[in-house]
């Protein structure tokens, strides 16, 4: 069903019309199909838009990092362990010398004495000593 809507003009009078007559609209202009071209016009700027999006936070992640960002790692140098098996006759004065030769035996000895609570070694026993 189409409805069709008639006016009538009072104030405005066109040529060649008479007033009181029954005008029918004008009807509206069409427009053209889009084309093709206005398709990559929208894909273009959609990857305008992505770059942007992008560039903004590799801007923003860039100046955080100078701004003071913590990194992933901590600086300085890692310890190292150094692992021992006990064997029969070893004594913590021989282990001690062995763990850390550059260090004072005494201060070995106490340490490992300390972290151990006995001076008693077992053959098999496996001593781990972080050296500094």
């Amino acid at each position: 069903m189409a409805a069709v809507m008639y006016t009538v003009e009072t104030t405005k009078r066109r040529e060649g019309v008479l007033p009181g007559t029954v005008v029918a609209p004008r009807p509206r202009p069409v427009t053209p199909p889009r084309s093709n071209r206005s398709v990559a016009t929208y894909w273009r700027r959609r990857i305008v838009a992505v770059g942007i999006v992008i560039g903004t936070v590799v801007m923003a992640a860039h100046a955080g990092a100078a701004l003071g960002g913590s990194p992933l790692t901590t600086s300085g140098p890692r310890p190292h362990l150094v692992t021992h098996t006990v064997m029969p006759g070893d004594t913590l004065w021989k282990i001690a010398g062995e763990l850390d030769p550059t260090a004072d035996r005494r201060a070995v000895v106490d340490e490992l004495v300390a972290a151990r609570h006995t001076t008693a070694l077992q053959p098999g026993e496996t001593i781990t000593w972080q050296s500094r």
